[in-house]
């Protein structure tokens, strides 16, 4: 289950911040001193270029990345449909590829302490884990 249980409130979130706040976002994601990365990926139909403002974090053998509003955000279906993406984060930018939806159960013993806590505090239940290329 996503972290916005009601679809009504979840649908009425992930509008706002796929209209306003992440337009705003997107200015800082990816900078070395904020916690947002930015994942870039192809439109499915369209072929267009999109940066989508992520909480994406290193782990030992790759990148992970929380899905709170869960596993049919327009962004993870390009990726999904691409196979891989670039994620910029902390001033770096890598190639991934090989995405894999994970549960929590599986996510959550590869995050730091700090993260594990935000996350499951936030109820994000899914993942999206990415190989580096």
């Amino acid at each position: 289950m996503p972290t916005y249980k009601n679809p009504r409130v979840r649908d009425v979130v992930r509008s706002l911040n796929k209209h306003v706040t992440n337009p705003a976002e997107i200015a800082f994601a990816g900078h070395r001193f904020w916690y947002a990365a930015v994942i870039e990926h192809t439109g499915r139909t369209s072929g267009k270029r999109y940066r989508t403002p992520v909480v994406a974090l290193r782990v030992g053998d790759g990148i992970l990345v929380g899905l709170p509003y869960g596993t049919g955000v327009d962004w993870l279906r390009n990726v999904l449909a691409a196979g891989s993406a670039t994620i910029t984060d902390k001033g770096r930018t890598y190639s991934v590829g090989q995405p894999e939806i994970i549960d929590a159960a599986t996510a959550e013993p590869q995050l730091s302490p700090w993260w594990r806590w935000i996350l499951h505090a936030s109820h994000v239940d899914s993942y999206v884990k990415f190989a580096l290329t």
